[in-house]
């Protein structure tokens, strides 16, 4: 009897809920069980191998999931995971892929191997403001494979979470303007279909629309045991100058491409020219 193996992307819910979606086809066999071995291989911060055995059930809420996986805390939302059943065993065995490097993204170290589109949208808003705007581009708009994000600034109002009327407009007026100082968020012109979905680019003989632009930072994580860590990097602080990739068929402004010439004179960045798509953000000082 064949294996079956089967890739899956964990949200939030199921780092915060201590489950994980089951393959389809091993609900018929094993659903009537009482308790289900689930084996977990996993390499802790991408380094040290465990393995970990758990007694889980298997529950039914809006999809079948494997209840009880006491998940490793260096899991991000949107790592991924092989569930794999075979009929003749009596185990689940879920194992995860540490990356040759860890990396950080936007400020969140991942040691293992991620799907960019659920890190986008699994994104946890702060309580400020542009964390509420950036949480509606990352969560609400349309995203892209690589993690990248599009969405429409006039439904902020609607959406972002930040009131009606004047102050409203303020408020967001100036968090948007805040995502774009800290080169969260680029404006582009995209375009919206008959039921107000975002597209990007624009699509001819669609409504043209102002949209916002989110492409993650990616960049090298520290290694684990160095004293940097994430929670410092959502303290307030000042950002040193950094290269973030444009929209699709964008290029760096003059300011940016003088700001990084400048940023590499004074040895702020690595030597070398702006790689196409991509901008320079001078260096500035962010809110958590």
């Amino acid at each position: 009897m064949r294996t079956v193996t089967r890739l899956l992307a964990l949200r939030r819910a199921d780092l915060d809920g201590a489950v994980c979606a089951a393959p389809q086809e091993c609900v018929e066999v094993l659903r009537d069980r009482p308790l289900v071995t689930v084996v977990l291989e996993h390499r802790v911060r991408g380094i040290t191998p465990t393995r970990q055995v758990f007694e889980s059930a298997l529950r039914q809420d809006d999809e079948w999931r494997f209840s009880g996986i006491d998940w490793p805390a260096d899991l991000r939302p949107g790592a991924l995971v092989s569930v794999s059943w075979h009929a003749a065993r009596d185990e689940v065995v879920m194992r995860t892929v540490a990356l040759e490097e860890p990396m950080r993204v936007d400020g969140v170290d991942y040691f293992h191997e991620y799907d960019p589109r659920v890190v986008t949208h699994e994104y946890a808003p702060g309580t400020s403001n542009r964390g509420k705007v950036l949480h509606a581009v990352r969560r609400l708009g349309l995203v892209f494979d690589d993690g990248s994000a599009v969405f429409a600034e006039s439904d902020l109002a609607r959406r972002g979470g930040l009131g009606r009327g004047a102050r409203g407009s303020f408020l967001l007026r100036n968090a948007v303007e805040q995502l774009i100082r800290e080169g969260y968020v680029t404006r582009v012109l995209g375009s919206v279909d008959s039921a107000g979905h975002p597209c990007y680019p624009a699509v001819d003989g669609q409504e043209a629309a102002e949209m916002l632009f989110y492409a993650p930072l990616i960049e090298p994580a520290p290694r684990p045991g160095d004293d940097e860590s994430e929670e410092a990097d959502r303290r307030d602080h000042w950002v040193n100058g950094f290269v973030r990739k444009l929209p699709p068929g964008a290029q760096p402004s003059r300011k940016q491409l003088a700001l990084h010439q400048q940023a590499v004179e004074n040895d702020q960045i690595t030597d070398g020219p702006l790689a196409p798509g991509y901008t320079f953000v001078k260096k500035h000082h962010r809110n958590g």
